[in-house]
């Protein structure tokens, strides 16, 4: 009797245990590559793409206007999003992980996947990567053993991939930084162009990528097929998600599109669905993967209880599409102004390069068709998740992230805090943003778009660029020589902040 009073109570404990589990609420971060903030319908009304999914996550949620990627490109974004600290804290000082590089995030480092870890949550991440792999080699050792050089040339690159050994397990890949699975294809136009899956390339990439297909040169697959990438990885997370609504535990998704980066790969679907060529195509493409994890969410019956976060890893660089790439800023030829309505693309420390989509759909909590015109950062996510948690931060870790409760809940006795944001170029250029003020450190974006050279006002060359963006959002009137002491006041700042 004894025996059946005790296992019912622990029953009942478990039960109990996973009831209150469960109120915690799914996490899907969505991100998409190279999309503009005025690739958006619901942001730009001239827009030539149509973007009725990620349009309806506006209408039922809350769009931040004055949302920032922590850098103008790839690699130290995603750094940023999942650490809480901008990337230039570490090694990489400027550009991107070039293919087969070693791990960004470093081995002890916390991170949004361990924080959800911690907190009893399956986690996921499905798609692009970019953060890095260690990689054996045939003779035991690894990759980044053979490169000691930064200029090294994509002709080495490649004579030392011939020695990666792909049967063997990668190291320090996402499976060792906080999540339990992942499914990607690590960087759609790097080698290898093969599917992962945790730590393990999936089939054999024993061809040489051929000069036809786009990409930077190295092996494949047999049959690998540009235009199924998102496909693939959509149906890998709508799967997830199907998988994980069937349990009581809650679960954190880090859905990483590979689209509309290059290569512009629209599926035969899509092509010709849109007012702006194959990137515009591309575009609607990534909305209906936007489609489908709303889709699923509603399938599993977990919609009232799912946070859907959707942005961008920062502004577009404006390719057409034309053999799968073309040239920047192209697809303005269609009338499609795809960072509009501001200065710059991806690279630059003009707005274009960072200043994204940023919407937040979360039932019951987050007023619909809400906006927040506050200065948030992509590091913002984890002290968020690390508050809707109720689970701290560790000491020295997550020091550029800010929680964003306040601004989702509409906050009225608590204001959101982020004291400055720092903005980081290609080039390793910064610019820094205080309320209104924004100082950029060059005469120019410090992209690597732009030429380096002085800016001038009424013809007196000037170094920085001082901007008032509340009256000024598209950087038009540089007023460096006008307010000289608040120049002074914010480059003392940043240096302060480094």
């Amino acid at each position: 009797m004894m025996k059946k009073i005790l296992y019912s109570a622990i029953c009942l404990f478990i039960a109990f245990s996973q009831g209150v589990a469960q109120q915690r609420p799914n996490v899907i971060f969505i991100l998409a590559d190279d999309l503009g903030h005025g690739d958006l319908s619901c942001l730009n009304p001239g827009s030539k793409i149509s973007t009725p999914n990620i349009d309806r996550l506006a209408r039922e949620g809350k769009i931040f206007s004055d949302a920032h990627s922590p850098a103008s490109l790839c690699t130290p974004t995603r750094y940023g999003l999942l650490t809480g600290r901008y990337a230039w804290r570490t090694g990489l000082k400027k550009g991107v992980l070039k293919h087969y590089d070693p791990p960004l995030i470093e081995k002890e480092r916390f991170t949004v996947g361990r924080l959800f870890q911690d907190n009893q949550y399956a986690t996921a991440c499905i798609g692009k990567w970019h953060l890095g792999w260690d990689w054996p080699l045939k003779n035991n050792g690894f990759f980044r053993d053979s490169v000691t050089d930064e200029h090294i040339t994509p002709k080495d690159r490649l004579r030392i991939e011939q020695w990666v050994d792909f049967s063997k397990p990668l190291q320090n890949g996402p499976t060792t930084r906080g999540f339990d699975y992942y499914f990607g294809d690590d960087v759609p136009n790097y080698p290898p162009y093969a599917f992962f899956e945790n730590d393990r390339v999936l089939g054999s990439p024993e061809l040489l990528k051929p000069d036809s297909m786009y990409g930077h040169p190295g092996f494949m697959v047999r049959g690998w097929d540009l235009e199924a990438v998102v496909p693939t990885i959509t149906n890998k997370a709508v799967e997830y998600i199907l998988a994980k609504g069937r349990s009581r535990k809650p679960f954190f998704l880090f859905f990483a599109l590979t689209s509309p980066h290059v290569p512009i790969a629209p599926s035969a679907r899509f092509k010709g669905s849109s007012k702006a060529g194959p990137y515009g195509d591309f575009v609607q493409e990534t909305d209906d993967a936007v489609a489908q994890v709303i889709k699923a969410v509603a399938a599993a019956g977990i919609a009232q209880n799912t946070i859907i976060i959707f942005t961008s890893d920062n502004g577009s660089p404006g390719q057409d599409g034309k053999g799968m790439s073309g040239a920047m800023n192209a697809v303005m030829n269609y009338g499609h102004f795809p960072n509009h309505p501001f200065r710059g693309m991806k690279t630059d420390l003009w707005e274009g390069g960072h200043h994204v989509p940023f919407i937040v759909r979360w039932p019951g909590k987050v007023k619909a068709g809400s906006t927040s015109d506050a200065t948030i950062c992509h590091t913002d996510f984890m002290a968020t998740c690390a508050e809707i948690l109720s689970s701290p931060i560790p000491e020295k870790e997550g020091q550029d992230s800010y929680s964003l409760m306040p601004l989702l809940l509409d906050m009225k006795d608590r204001r959101f805090d982020r004291p400055h944001t720092i903005h980081h170029s290609s080039e390793g250029i910064f610019a820094i943003r205080q309320k209104d003020w924004k100082l950029i450190m060059t005469g120019n974006s410090g992209g690597g778009l732009v030429p380096s050279a002085p800016d001038t006002i009424n013809g007196t060359p000037v170094n920085r660029q001082l901007y008032d963006m509340r009256k000024d959002p598209t950087e038009r009137n540089n007023l460096y020589l006008k307010f000289p002491e608040k120049a002074k006041a914010l480059e003392a700042l940043l240096q302060r902040s480094k």
